[in-house]
């Protein structure tokens, strides 16, 4: 890409809000440095490159992803098999899948042996965006112990956290609850005590980073709550008596601004995994009724004014494969959120919860020239978000590029 382009668009999505009419990108080395309307005569030296019928939003960010797993059945149970060159590949593989799906950053939340992390670190202009927690704090044997994060007694909580600290983790996550994919931990209890809890969080606050919690029980949920958590991921309410969302616990979500990543979203006609269909059945529910529930929380939430993003848990199983933002970002709408907030749950509300709000998330002069171009206008047709025309990172072409151009389609090895 020249070192400086326009991209029009018929239709504009700035992070927050839809833009009225035709919209132009101004883009030079790498970043935005304006944008205005489509109409205008470009100013004279400025390659255009045009969209008709699309639209132009900032690149997407998946807040949730497991790049360690392959997407393959038992992906987590798996990794203490993989070796250092396999894992390479997989992560490589899972960025290769979130950009042909428009994602241009992703918050990595499970990882192993510390392989994303530096992963992140050897990142190079063109490539997603890595925002890091390292393995997960779990109880011993507990939910994606095969990640290594296994802690037990204040001690060795604290030392976890400063470890992350020192290696320079963007947030911490810890499994406040069991999980469905890691047999033998329980979905509907809390792994640690709320002063464990508490001590995580406060370590992590005192180095400067926030802490995410794991957290499917209704129980794991108040104690997160309690223990000062920034966001919870899943939260899913469950209980031995199906999903209950008290109205005061989704009270105190709102008042402590804590963020919650429902982590919606699965691949089409792929059967959960069977650990996740047994979790349910503890709590009298089934994948359908599951998806019921969430869709009534999730509209509870936005009610009360709780931010909410998304994320996939990609790379878990075959049902959770890397590369399905864009279904996570539609199942939003079944619970009556605006088509506007869903989009800002992937763009500007995500870049804000994970630090990068002066980088990533809007369309904003000074900020990284990430851009999705999408066939339609997602704002009132959210499949066009599976409609991809082109992905541009960092001001480079990584997928698709204007009608009748050459530039490069994503599928060979990330280099």
């Amino acid at each position: 890409m020249a070192a400086r382009l326009i991209v029009r668009a018929d239709h504009g999505f700035d992070g927050e809000r839809s833009l009225d009419g035709a919209v132009a990108v101004f883009v030079e080395d790498g970043r935005i440095t304006g944008v205005g309307a489509g109409r205008e005569p470009p100013p004279e030296g400025w390659p255009v490159a045009d969209f008709p019928g699309a639209t132009v939003l900032p690149g997407l960010i998946d807040m949730h992803v497991h790049l360690c797993g392959d997407g393959g059945p038992n992906a987590l149970e798996r990794l203490p098999g993989f070796g250092d060159d396999q894992l390479a590949a997989v992560i490589d593989d899972g960025l290769r899948r979130h950009l042909a799906a428009g994602v241009t950053t992703v918050r990595d939340l499970g990882d192993r042996r510390w392989a994303v992390l530096e992963r992140r670190d050897a990142a190079r202009p063109g490539h997603p965006t890595i925002v890091a927690s390292g393995p997960p704090i779990t109880s011993v044997r507990g939910h994606c112990w095969h990640m290594g994060g296994e802690v037990a007694g204040p001690d060795q909580l604290r030392a976890a956290v400063r470890e992350r600290a020192e290696r320079r983790v963007d947030v911490v996550k810890v499994m406040a609850s069991g999980g469905g994919t890691t047999p033998g931990s329980d979905v509907l209890g809390c792994q640690f005590t709320l002063d464990e809890l508490r001590t995580v969080v406060d370590e992590a606050h005192a180095a400067g980073l926030s802490v995410t919690a794991h957290a499917h029980a209704l129980s794991a949920v108040e104690q997160a709550l309690a223990a000062g958590v920034d966001g919870i991921e899943h939260c899913s309410f469950a209980t031995v008596s199906g999903v209950r969302a008290p109205a005061a616990v989704v009270e105190d979500l709102a008042r402590q601004r804590v963020v919650v990543c429902p982590t919606l979203g699965q691949a089409v006609g792929v059967a959960p995994a069977p650990a996740l269909v047994a979790g349910l059945a503890r709590a009298g529910l089934t994948p359908e009724t599951a998806a019921q529930a969430s869709v009534q929380v999730l509209a509870e939430l936005h009610r009360h004014g709780v931010v909410v993003v998304s994320g996939t848990d990609g790379g878990i199983s075959p049902a959770k494969p890397h590369g399905i933002l864009p279904r996570a970002v539609a199942a939003l709408l079944d619970s009556g959120i605006p088509a506007a907030d869903a989009l800002s749950s992937a763009t500007a509300a995500a870049a804000g919860h994970c630090g990068l709000a002066a980088r990533k998330g809007r369309l904003r002069p000074g900020l990284d020239a990430d851009l999705l171009l999408v066939d339609g206008d997602p704002l009132t047709d959210i499949t066009a978000l599976e409609r991809i025309r082109a992905v541009i990172v960092g001001g480079r072409w990584l997928v698709g590029g204007p009608r009748g151009s050459q530039q490069p389609t994503v599928g060979g090895p990330l280099g």
